[in-house]
């Protein structure tokens, strides 16, 4: 397995990832990918975040993309999408990727990367709920989905409402 970032030699088959690991494959374009694709013409994406894992032959099977938000002035990472290929889940593909997204973040000097999902998977990973650091999303309804994970340049006193990138509310 390698984690590396993604180039633009990848965007296909990071786009074709994106659909084949998708909740609803039935849809001709899922929500994911025209999250992915708006993200990846805005300037919130994050280059140094936007990730893929490499399979042992070469082919992509996994991808994280994160994205700049805001709470109040500090821009805060989003860790965006997340997805590993059907066929190569329960391998430590995600793990893998969303350890390297959290120490590119930390190299960046990110106080904290948020994310909306799972509290059992991202729970693994030090996320707590963002209610806990005085952090609340943008939709009530999703707010035992919506997460923290502190890193070295955290600082308490960044509270208040998370802003994710104009992108989100198009989709």
């Amino acid at each position: 397995m390698l984690i590396r970032r993604e180039t633009p030699a990848d965007l296909a088959a990071v786009r074709a990832l994106t659909i084949a690991s998708s909740y609803k494959p039935h849809e001709q374009e899922p929500a994911e990918v025209m999250l992915r694709d708006a993200l990846r013409e805005g300037e919130d994406r994050i280059p140094e975040l936007s990730l893929v894992a490499e399979g042992a032959d070469g082919a992509i099977v996994g991808h994280a993309l994160c994205s700049w938000g805001r709470i109040g002035t500090v821009r805060v990472p989003n860790l965006s999408l997340l997805g590993v290929h059907r066929d190569h889940r329960r391998r430590g593909f995600g793990t893998a990727l969303v350890h390297a997204a959290l120490a590119a973040a930390d190299a960046l000097d990110a106080p904290m990367v948020v994310v909306l999902g799972d509290p059992d998977f991202y729970g693994r990973f030090g996320f707590r709920p963002s209610t806990d650091f005085g952090i609340v999303g943008e939709e009530p309804a999703w707010e035992h989905l919506f997460q923290i994970r502190t890193l070295a340049a955290y600082a308490p006193d960044v509270q208040g409402e998370f802003i994710h990138p104009e992108p989100f509310g198009r989709v």
